[in-house]
């Protein structure tokens, strides 16, 4: 069966580190049958959770905007790719949202609708110290294995902080993003 993987841009920057890393990943699953989309966070209008808990009672959120549609790509995917520049030692405010308002899923009533879905992590950072880095990956640990989904894969880059860097600053983790896109896209992660 053809494994359908959504990749989710948390940086506000396009064509810079993370989306080109994120693309690469989806590039790899692309070349093994997979079907691709890519979201930026960026592009879409998402406002914050405020905690109303009506999801929790069976309904649509409240807020009508963006997420509405992301929650359907999510339910379809197979696998979901996250990618989020380190900024002051987590997130970026852009996924830190999309993160929060995942609580719809957090619902008795939601769970079951990405339980034990595949997650990948891309997280470049600017610094090369992997201490910087911890309190992100220790986030999407503690947020995801909450939302009872297996995170199998973390790809993290350091010393990139200039858009675009990536491409030359080492081919080893363009490759490693691609061939991490074939393991998710054929299931064997």
């Amino acid at each position: 069966m053809q494994k359908r993987i959504l990749g989710v841009v948390g940086s506000p920057r396009k064509n810079g580190n993370t989306d080109i890393l994120v693309s690469r990943v989806l590039a790899g699953a692309s070349s093994v049958g997979a079907l691709i989309k890519l979201i930026r966070l960026g592009d879409l209008d998402i406002t914050e959770c405020d905690g109303c808990h009506v999801c929790w009672q069976g309904e649509h959120c409240a807020k009508k905007d963006d997420m509405e549609e992301l929650y359907r790509e999510i339910i379809q995917s197979d696998g979901i790719v996250l990618g989020t520049p380190v900024y002051w030692y987590g997130p970026t405010a852009l996924m830190k949202g999309f993160i929060d308002r995942l609580v719809f899923f957090n619902s008795p009533l939601h769970r079951g609708l990405i339980r034990g879905k595949s997650l990948m992590v891309v997280i470049p950072f600017e610094e090369t110290d992997m201490n910087t880095v911890k309190p992100v990956i220790d986030f999407f640990d503690r947020c995801f294995t909450f939302l009872e989904m297996k995170l199998v894969e973390k790809l993290v880059v350091p010393g990139v902080s200039r858009k675009g860097e990536v491409v030359t600053k080492s081919e080893k983790w363009l490759r490693e993003a691609f061939e991490s896109g074939q393991k998710l896209g054929s299931g064997l992660t």
